[in-house]
């Protein structure tokens, strides 16, 4: 597929092309369950009848609250087939997190499971969450199992598409053009407050095509999804790109290490996306030697530092034929730049590539104004990959989008004379754990519910492991008995397991510029 057609395309065109052209080949292999491209197809449109049985119409916001298993990408299929729009929900919320992206993006229904095992001890009950949460405008809770109260099991769910004809699916997928939107992922900005993502059919095609185009992801590739769907780069550049390219996709439900190399070995798997931390756990393996992990070719990482050692054992100890970074944001599609897989390993290491095709970015000052090649200032974005707006929120995209269509990333950064990108700086705040943005405003309100806070000023720490983790300075009041475990009890009960800070230190006051602002520089200093 050209870039120069893949803006004018939709979700069920590119399914249907991928029904075509790959047909009996597999299309998802999950345990010992195959998928063909045409089992897929058919799956899709059980799934669009269900939707339209169930009262769904163009327009609607569909909640997907889940790991990674085949239901979700037939489900997303399907809604996006008849024009509703799919609202991914990061799997580490607590229920009242959820809840407010559910409320505030009026999704009618919302798929998820009953209980999932994230871990050997731990089990996350989606169900039990949201029992105990209000959930006005959402119709129906839908399980990607069986049923249990208060939810409908996704066969009932599928089953109830039976009595709608074919021609009504076909007639409403023919009516989705590239210009309707296509999925609202949910990101946060400095306020903490997260911002629904409007991203079109159109363009979130030719971005992720685009991308595909660039790191050569191609119809042989068997691809390890371990990137949560729920993320761009697990959804996005996931399964929707293995699809525009007629990949084999292997979802990855929970992360082992051994079990990733046990799959690597058995399904020849050659494309591993995923964050720096994942190929130095490969590399640091003790029995790595005993797994065949000769298939591999394809590696695009990001979201972390990457060290030049690490790029140069991926290529020489793991084989990798392409080693690319990439840089992006939600509102850019989840793409702006990468690296060309020629590029040596110090541009790999030390940029976040070079903007795609038929993208711009330049470096600006507090003004606008460009800067001069290798100086610092934020990065601006211009080009189909930018969002359509935040959902609910004129103001907010005002801000963010300019007047001659520039996206105000928040991000600080570089570029040399070739057009490569160097990140240095986050103007948000933003630090990345485990290849997860964490937003300290929103951690920073959570603590300060907490009887006994004055203060609270959450920053990022380097952590080799994580990438960073996350550190909260509190001013409590003088009399109060708080201590570091009271604190880290209360957000681990709270939000996300990814944003609970890993440090507590005590302050007597924070360092404060005359207007009052907290000097955050200082505090990432101490």
């Amino acid at each position: 597929m050209m870039n120069a057609a893949a803006d004018a395309q939709t979700l069920p065109l590119i399914m249907t092309q991928a029904a075509v052209t790959y047909g009996d080949k597999v299309a998802i292999k999950e345990g010992d369950n195959e998928i063909t491209y045409a089992q897929l197809n058919d799956l899709r449109w059980q799934a669009a009848k269900a939707f339209v049985a169930s009262g769904i119409e163009k327009g609607d916001r569909i909640a997907v609250w889940a790991p990674n298993v085949s239901p979700w990408i037939i489900a997303s299929l399907g809604l996006e087939s008849i024009g509703a729009v799919l609202v991914p929900l990061n799997t580490r919320m607590k229920g009242s997190e959820a809840a407010d992206l559910i409320n505030r993006s009026g999704a009618k229904m919302v798929f998820t499971l009953d209980t999932f095992q994230s871990g050997p001890k731990s089990v996350i009950n989606y169900l039990d969450m949201l029992k105990q949460q209000d959930l006005p405008g959402c119709n129906e809770i839908v399980l990607f199992e069986d049923a249990a109260d208060g939810a409908t099991s996704w066969d009932a769910f599928l089953t109830r598409g039976d009595n709608v004809e074919q021609s009504a699916v076909e007639a409403m997928a023919a009516n989705v053009s590239p210009d309707d939107t296509m999925d609202m992922l949910f990101t946060s900005g400095t306020t903490g407050k997260p911002k629904g993502v409007m991203c079109a059919h159109g363009q979130n095609i030719r971005t992720i095509t685009t991308w595909a185009d660039t790191n050569g992801l191609n119809d042989s590739d068997n691809y390890l999804i371990i990137n949560p769907f729920f993320h761009s780069f697990g959804y996005k550049a996931g399964w929707l790109a293995a699809i525009i390219k007629g990949a084999r996709m292997f979802p990855v439900l929970t992360f082992d290490l051994d079990a990733v190399l046990q799959q690597i070995h058995d399904d020849q798997i050659t494309m591993l996306p995923g964050p720096p931390t994942i190929y130095q756990s490969i590399l640091a393996h003790p029995r790595r030697a005993e797994y065949d992990l000769s298939s591999l070719r394809l590696a695009v990482t990001g979201a972390a530092p990457v060290p030049v050692e690490l790029v140069n054992r991926m290529r020489n100890e793991l084989n990798f034929e392409t080693v690319v970074t990439a840089y992006g944001l939600t509102e850019t599609c989840g793409f702006v730049s990468i690296c060309r897989p020629d590029d040596p390993a110090e541009i790999i290491s030390g940029s976040s590539g070079r903007a795609m095709d038929g993208i711009e970015v330049k470096i600006v000052d507090g003004q606008g104004d460009d800067m001069p090649e290798g100086e610092a200032g934020e990065i601006w974005v211009r080009g189909y990959n930018v969002m359509k707006g935040y959902f609910d929120n004129d103001q907010a995209t005002e801000e963010t989008i300019t007047a001659d269509g520039w996206l105000k990333t928040g991000d600080v950064g570089t570029m040399d004379a070739n057009g490569y990108i160097d990140i240095t700086d986050r103007m948000k705040d933003m630090y990345i754990s485990g290849g997860f943005n964490v937003y300290p405003a929103e951690i920073e309100s959570a603590i300060c519910n907490i009887d006994g806070v004055v203060q609270a000023a959450v920053v990022g720490v380097a952590d080799e492991r994580m990438g960073e983790v996350g550190k909260v300075f509190i001013v409590k009041k003088a009399d109060s008995p708080l201590t570091e475990q009271d604190v880290v009890g209360y957000c681990k009960a709270n939000i996300a397991n990814y944003k609970v800070p890993r440090f507590v230190e005590f302050l007597e006051a924070m360092p404060m510029n005359a207007s009052g602002k907290i000097l955050k520089t200082e505090l990432r200093s101490a």
